[in-house]
Parts: structure tokens; C-alpha cells; sequence
């Protein structure tokens, strides 16, 4: 009895023997089969992570749509400006001058400003920078002028006269024009001595023939005290919109210092 229970004791220890390896090679497929998967679908996750926008890409690009395009910057407050003087239409500011100031336009009194701030309309011996009635307000006129006086240290449009040098001209092509909502930009097209003739009651511009001599006249100076630009970045001709700034000439009251300008860029604003 005794070796029978030992018998099958030794088949049941066989049998457990045979059923281990089996039990073992199950489980290492299964862990295999759970690792692989989980490798597998987690892979898929992280690729479809990375290649999802993410939700603030999506917010940035939603407001660039929608925000105003091509937009420079204006650093004129024209509000606060205006609440003093509602005469301020514009700002002019000059490279390598001090020519930095309003520009303002009386409705009533051409000469208004020769003697009056622009600030506030006190009463000013050096006065302002202003245009007369006689051109618009939005500078698309094809001839501007714009005033200043000369003489008052290096304020106004005193410090125009550093175009008289070549290197100087040479240096500072340009000048810009601001309003509200807009900058305009300017190529100096020449700046000359010239006769005090009123330019504006001197020419009709209207007529195409007058305004072409006048613009050849600008382009090539008949002065001895000139100093022009022979390469401009945009042509001119009957559409062109040209902005002319005057001051006067020490101890030369019958002359008068032009400086010449041609726009040749038109931006809006923030």
C-alpha cells in the first residue's frame, strides 16, 4: 500500500513538473502580449499628441485672422493733442533735424500761426509749423506747403538748412508725415534756394502742363545753393503727391530754403 501511495505521489509531482513549464511559457506570452500592446497604443497616443495643434497654437492663429493686418506704428497721441488745439491735424518729423512738431492749419487766418503755438494757440514769436487753407488736410494734393520759420536757435524748421551740406543731404533721404490712422513717408527729392514767391497763388496745379514744369523744375533746381537726388525710390509724375517744406534764409528776406519731398509710402496705423 505504502509504495502505491508513493507511486502516485511521484506521478502527481511528474505531472505538476510538466505543468509548470507550460504555466510559465502562458504567462510570458500574455506579459509579452501586454507589453506590446501597451508600446504599441501608447506610441499612437503620443503621435497623435504631437501632431495635434495645440488649443493655444489654435488661439493665436484665430487672432491673427481677425486682428487687423499691415498695421505700423503711430507714436503720435493725437487725442490729447487735439483736446488742446483742434487745429492739429498732423505731425512732421525730419531725419536728422529737429524738425519734430505738429503740423496745423487755421481756418480762418492764413497767417495765424506765423506768431501763434500750436499748442495751445498762445501767442508765439517763433509761432508754428502750418499749411495755409489752400491745401487739404489729408496731404493728397499733388503740391503741399508747409511753413516755418527760420532764425529761432535750432527750432522750427531752422535746422532744414543742414541740407545745404552735400554729406547731409546724402544721409537723410527721408522725412514722415503722420495724421490719424496714417503714416506717410517721403523721399527728399532736392533741396535749393528759391525765390519768396507765394508757390501756392503762383501756379495752377490743376493744369497738367503747369504742374509737370513745376515737378522738373523741383527735380533740377536753377540755384546755385542746391543739393538733389538723382535715384528716387518711386517715379514721378502727374500723380504724384509732393510735400514742400519752406523756411526763410538769414538776412535774405526777397529767398526762400525749399526742402522737396515725393511720397513714396502710404501706411495705416494702430
Amino acid at each position: 500500500m505504502n509504495e502505491s501511495n508513493n507511486f502516485n505521489q511521484q506521478e502527481e509531482n511528474n505531472q505538476e513538473k510538466k505543468k509548470n513549464p507550460a504555466k510559465l511559457i502562458l504567462i510570458f506570452i500574455i506579459v509579452f502580449v501586454a507589453v506590446f500592446c501597451g508600446i504599441y497604443f501608447g506610441t499612437q497616443i503620443y503621435n497623435n499628441m504631437v501632431n495635434q495643434p495645440p488649443e493655444t497654437s489654435q488661439t493665436t492663429t484665430k487672432e491673427q485672422t481677425t486682428s487687423p493686418q499691415g498695421l505700423v506704428d503711430n507714436p503720435i497721441d493725437f487725442s490729447s493733442l487735439q483736446a488742446k488745439n483742434d487745429e492739429i491735424y498732423a505731425w512732421i518729423k525730419v531725419d536728422g533735424t529737429n524738425v519734430d512738431y505738429p503740423i496745423v492749419q487755421n481756418a480762418v487766418n492764413d497767417e495765424f500761426y506765423l506768431k501763434h503755438s500750436a499748442e495751445d494757440k498762445s501767442w508765439s514769436a517763433s509761432g508754428a509749423i502750418y499749411t495755409e487753407m489752400v491745401n487739404g488736410k489729408t496731404f493728397n494734393d499733388p503740391i503741399t506747403l508747409i511753413y516755418g520759420h527760420n532764425g529761432y536757435g535750432d527750432s522750427m524748421f531752422t535746422t532744414l538748412h543742414r541740407f545745404e551740406d552735400q554729406e547731409f543731404f546724402d544721409s537723410n533721404p527721408y522725412f514722415y508725415i503722420y495724421l490719424p490712422g496714417r503714416k506717410l513717408t517721403y523721399q527728399i527729392i532736392s533741396a535749393f534756394k528759391y525765390d519768396d514767391r507765394h508757390i501756392m497763388n503762383s501756379f495752377n496745379f490743376a493744369d497738367t502742363a503747369v504742374l509737370t514744369e513745376f515737378q522738373e523744375e523741383i527735380m533740377n533746381p536753377d540755384s546755385t545753393l542746391k543739393n538733389v537726388r538723382t535715384q528716387l525710390d518711386t517715379e514721378i509724375n502727374e500723380t504724384s503727391k509732393i510735400v514742400i517744406l519752406s523756411t526763410c534764409i538769414t538776412n535774405q528776406d526777397s529767398s526762400r530754403y525749399l526742402v522737396c519731398g515725393v511720397l513714396t509710402k502710404d501706411e495705416k496705423t494702430n
